[in-house]
């Protein structure tokens, strides 16, 4: 099991590896969600592919915006210093990977947090006088992984599946990532062993075939990370 800091890398080195970072938020080490964590490690490292994965479970990431929170992302400041840790090693990522259960329809609060906290204003986006966001985050493409006990249909239809809704369009939509993809596994507590090892199969198959970067993608991610200020952190 990977730990709340790890790189994990491959002997299959290639000149330009796609650098994924992989956020989870699952409290439980015995959970699904980790085990689909593991198998899009596995398929990306075979690919030669770097990962970092962060895991706020493990790291007991506060999502709670307080006071001092608040008035720091007005002046486009963090001062919770594991947030400023993430910012740093989101702006080395081409691809984000977040993995997590759906509880209430949704994510779960550290992941949450991890919107509020991390994606600040001045970090991942500035804001015109109408509201618009121009995107800053150097990503090529976000996949989001889910686990849910509600039936798919059910989960889409009548729910409008509003957790794909708040990062495709909410989150990273409005800062400009071209390619935001969702795997869903459905009614996990009820499906058969053998259905959940062809679920983990096919997301580390998924891994392991993900498509490196065009140089066009690289080159308007680098525009957007090279448009951030030079002083991300100014004193208050």
């Amino acid at each position: 099991m990977f730990g709340n800091s790890d790189v994990v890398r491959s002997n299959n080195v290639k000149e330009s590896p796609v650098r994924i970072l992989l956020v989870i938020d699952h409290p439980y080490e015995g959970s699904y969600s980790r085990a689909l964590a593991d198998a899009a490690i596995r398929g990306a490292t075979s690919a030669g592919h770097d990962v970092d994965v962060i895991d706020l479970d493990l790291d007991d990431f506060d999502p709670v915006v307080r006071r001092a929170d608040l008035g720091a992302w007005r002046e486009g400041r963090t001062v919770d210093p594991r947030a400023e840790e993430y910012q740093d090693r989101l702006a080395a990522a081409d691809h984000l990977v977040l993995v997590h259960p759906v509880w209430w329809e949704v994510m779960p609060a550290r992941l949450k947090g991890f919107f509020d906290k991390v994606l600040v204003p001045g970090f991942a986006y500035t804001e015109s006088r109408v509201g618009t966001l121009q995107g800053r985050l150097g990503l090529t493409g976000v996949t989001l992984v889910t686990t849910m006990t509600t039936p798919g249909p059910l989960y889409r239809l009548w729910f409008g599946a509003p957790v794909h809704r708040v990062v495709a369009r909410g989150v990273f939509g409005q800062l400009g990532v071209p390619r935001v993809r969702w795997v869903n596994h459905s009614r996990v507590a009820e499906v058969s062993p053998a259905r959940r090892a062809r679920w983990l199969t096919a997301l580390e198959r998924r891994f392991a075939t993900l498509p490196e970067p065009s140089d066009r993608a690289r080159e308007r991610a680098a525009r957007r990370t090279a448009a951030r200020p030079a002083a991300r952190h100014p004193a208050a």
